[in-house]
């Protein structure tokens, strides 16, 4: 039997099912999500495998997220026009092809540009199973539970990538990590071509082609400005100039969205409190999640001598408790609104950050747990929550656009999580990593990062006597000055949580019909009757 057009999505039989739709979508944010985790369990290994730099470990994370960021917008826009369905399918085939040839790397710079690519298939993807689920669950309560349910694959994916990356790590080599990506990426591609249904925009509006180019343009340099600056320099005058491009490009994107007919986002979304205040928390979220996982990762492997697997399984508490409170907290949005959830989910990761900020070198792991538990809880109840109100606000046909904005927050706060957060934490371990007596062949690499003071030190191990002496003394001070850089980041991410807790309790209104006022029926008539029906 063909499928038949409902409205704008295109559904199938009745024995295409909604669980089989939302596990073919929960799998494809698994897959793009494990991409991330599993590349920073592994980046002490690139280290020692690839002779990485810090500056090579930060653009392996930093260059996926960059292609991300500067096209989400523009893919999810597309998917609205052209079909969400074979978007899915183009993203999924793009991601497998980059993960499989890239595991094959032999140098950083490959490595990165297959990340890259890897990033422009996962803008694809991203936004499109949001899209797709929000067309097919369309019910408030229901959407929550679907929405809640895709949350929490994102802590499986947190769980689950540095589990099994540590064991291919420590049972084949680095590569294995990138083949496991691209095998899920496969499986998922098939069971999409199966049971996915196809949705579009109705209306088919024209293409905004100046819309897409200063879209990504604008993110685009953005995001590279943000990556570049702890290199640079935060108030370097290409720095400066970046920051001015991005806004001047982006400020000429929003003029044009006001002025187009058919625009690639109604920019006018963000007169609605409930979208722009979710946002925000995604945001600021995503900061702090970002750079923390960039940190810990090595702290355990680095400071606290930790097999790849070992570190895996270490993080399991935060991404158990993400998948938990992923679950429950779309459901006490509807309930008791989301104002009060995803406040309390913010003020729970500061609390975690803030506790962080104590661990030393030797801290009782059961401490770190405590912490991790409500590192993930605050994630949880303040990621999934605030998606669900952002999906709320967009009407079905542009759930595409929506879906992109939602994904662009993630992406643009976890970049610039990592680059601030990892910024701060260099710069903290350079300074109090000092100059020892030691022969400048042992300590000028070490000060480019902890992986690098292992290695200079295990090879000083290998000369013995006098140089084994001084490499030991290298390591001990560059792991102090790595964990008091690293609970240094922790204090910055808790300050941003904390102001962003309670900027959502200012502005974000507690149920749907709330985001409602007199100034914005200029959003139109597709946000009022979704903030209704919800």
């Amino acid at each position: 039997m063909p499928l038949r057009p409902v409205g704008s999505v295109m559904r199938g039989p009745s024995d295409v099912s909604k669980t089989s739709v939302l596990l073919a979508l929960c799998l494809a944010v698994f897959v793009v999500n494990v991409s991330t985790t599993v590349v920073n369990i592994a980046l002490p290994t690139l280290v020692r495998e690839l002779g990485a730099t810090t500056t090579d470990l930060l653009w392996v994370v930093d260059a996926f997220n960059l292609a991300f960021a500067a096209l989400v917008l523009a893919a999810g826009s597309l998917s609205d026009r052209f079909g969400r369905r074979s978007a899915l399918l183009l993203g999924l085939t793009l991601f497998a092809v980059a993960s499989l040839v890239g595991a094959w790397s032999s140098s950083p710079e490959v490595l990165i540009a297959f990340r890259a690519v890897a990033g422009v298939a996962a803008a694809v993807v991203y936004p499109v199973t949001l899209s797709i689920l929000s067309n097919v669950f369309t019910d408030r309560t229901e959407r929550a539970r679907a929405i809640g349910i895709w949350g929490a694959a994102t802590g499986m994916s947190v769980a689950v990538g540095p589990i099994v990356g540590g064991a291919l790590i420590e049972h084949f080599w680095w590569g294995s990590i990138l083949v496991l990506n691209g095998g899920v990426a496969v499986l998922t591609l098939l069971l999409s071509v199966v049971v996915i249904p196809d949705s579009r925009d109705p209306s088919t509006p024209p293409l905004d082609i100046p819309g897409l180019v200063l879209s990504t343009t604008a993110l685009g340099v953005l995001v590279y400005t943000i990556i570049s600056a702890p290199e640079r320099g935060w108030s370097s005058p290409a720095t400066l100039a970046g920051f001015a491009v991005a806004a001047v490009v982006l400020t000429a994107f929003v003029l044009q969205e006001r002025r187009v007919e058919h625009p690639m986002l109604d920019v006018r979304l963000f007169a609605n409190l409930r979208f722009t205040a979710a946002s925000g928390a995604v945001t600021s979220a995503f900061f702090a999640l970002f750079g923390f996982i960039f940190l810990v990762t090595q702290y355990f492997q680095s400071v606290r001598s930790y097999g790849a697997l070992e570190t895996g399984l270490r993080m399991l508490p935060v991404a158990i408790s993400l998948a938990a409170f992923a679950l429950v907290g779309p459901r006490l949005a509807v309930a008791v609104g989301s104002k009060i959830v995803v406040a309390l989910g913010l003020a729970s990761l500061s609390a975690a950050f803030l506790w962080a900020s104590t661990v030393g070198q030797d801290t009782d792991y059961l401490v770190i747990v405590g912490q991790m538990i409500l590192l993930g809880g605050g994630l949880g109840l303040t990621s999934a929550p605030a998606t669900e109100a952002i999906m709320g606000v967009v009407a079905p046909e542009k759930a595409g656009m929506g879906s992109a904005v939602n994904d662009a927050t993630r992406e643009l706060g976890g970049t610039l999580g990592v680059a601030v957060i990892g910024s701060v934490a260099l710069s903290v371990y350079r300074d109090n990593l000092g100059r020892p007596p030691v022969p400048d062949a042992l300590i000028e690499p070490a000060r480019e990062s902890i992986g690098a003071a292992q290695e200079a030190a295990r090879q000083a191990a290998n000369l013995g006597g006098l140089a084994q002496a001084a490499g030991d003394q290298v390591l001990a001070l560059a792991r102090t000055a790595f964990v008091d850089g690293f609970t240094t980041g922790c204090v910055v991410a808790g300050v941003v949580t904390a102001l962003a807790g309670v900027l959502t309790l200012i502005y974000l209104p507690a149920h749907p019909e709330m985001a409602q006022h007199a100034g914005e029926e200029s959003v139109g008539q597709g946000v009022a009757a979704v903030d209704d029906a919800a």
